[in-house]
């Protein structure tokens, strides 16, 4: 595993997931928590495919089809993605989009690239 690859997976490291199923919240049950984690994954895994030379847009088109996903989630159950879990979703790609080598404060307006496309 090459220091990009590297970098990448460090980030499932912060999935705050695990935390929203211990918290006692109805909605937040195994399967959600890790319908979540699956995105996220996919999400990384499609950035170190990539590599860490390719294009910008590439590497942002990843970006566009997990907040897609997150949004397929959110629109399955609104009560999934509330004021807490927008933040820590959107700092989650935002620190996925640092270690893939993207400045996220070009994008949505300086809050990251899931302020582009998300509905939540």
């Amino acid at each position: 595993m090459n220091d990009y690859e590297k970098r990448l997976t460090g980030t499932k490291r912060h999935y705050p997931f695990a935390e929203w199923q211990a918290s006692g919240l109805e909605q937040y049950t195994e399967e959600a928590c890790a319908a979540f984690a699956e995105v996220f994954d996919r999400l990384i895994e499609k950035l170190a495919d990539l590599g860490e030379h390719a294009a910008e847009t590439q590497k942002l088109a990843a970006f566009q089809k997990a907040v897609a996903a997150l949004n397929t989630l959110n629109d399955e159950d609104e009560s999934l993605i509330e004021t807490g879990e927008r933040e820590e979703l959107c700092e989650l790609c935002n620190l996925v989009a640092t270690a893939a080598g993207i400045d996220w404060k070009k994008y949505g307006d300086g809050e990251g690239p899931a302020s582009e496309w998300r509905d939540w």
